[in-house]
């Protein structure tokens, strides 16, 4: 019985991610979203959408019906405190780290915090440097950042992403690991 219910629990994050992806694949002509959880193996329902608005780290979060309360960086939902903003700027950070290693310039990754659910989103304060939206307004937010990048910018930028040396941990690759522990 147990084995059942994590089949079905698997098959439901499948399910949603496969939603979220497709969700951000219809941003509009101009975009290119990469799956962060195939590249970079991040968490599930992680994404880098780049655009004409930018750059952006999509963590998408499902809060179902509960109410999402903001208070500046502070997210309650159900009395419990999740530490969701700290996590979308890690996000962010690590991917403008990877980006800017790689393309050899500063690339700014915008953290972006979507919730997808039905419940009510209250704000008391917005958080500083991070996008709060619903999910069902990512197209909306990042399409209202204008046009920052030109499209051939965007296109190298992609071709970065997605590709996977992007991704891995530079620092490991200089070290070369011995078979005998004795010698350093």
């Amino acid at each position: 019985m147990r084995s059942r219910r994590e089949a079905a629990a698997q098959r439901r994050v499948a399910a949603k991610h496969a939603r979220t992806a497709q969700k951000l694949a219809s941003l509009g002509p101009g975009w290119e979203v990469v799956d962060l959880r195939e590249v970079a193996g991040t968490a599930p329902m992680t994404y880098l959408a780049i655009g004409p608005g930018g750059v952006f780290a999509i963590t998408v979060k499902d809060h179902g019906r509960a109410k999402v309360g903001f208070a500046g960086d502070v997210v309650q939902i159900d009395g419990r405190r999740p530490k969701y903003v700290l996590e979308a700027r890690e996000n962010a950070r690590l991917a403008a780290t990877a980006l800017s290693r790689v393309a050899g310039i500063s690339v700014p990754v915008m953290p972006v915090l979507a919730f997808a659910g039905s419940g009510v989103i209250t704000f008391y304060g917005m958080p500083k440097g991070c996008i709060v939206s619903a999910y069902q307004e990512l197209g909306r937010v990042l399409n209202s950042r204008g046009e920052r990048l030109a499209a051939k910018t965007v296109k190298k930028l992609y071709a970065y992403a997605d590709h996977p040396g992007t991704w891995v941990n530079s620092a490991f690759d200089r070290y070369e690991w011995s078979k005998n522990d004795s010698q350093p």
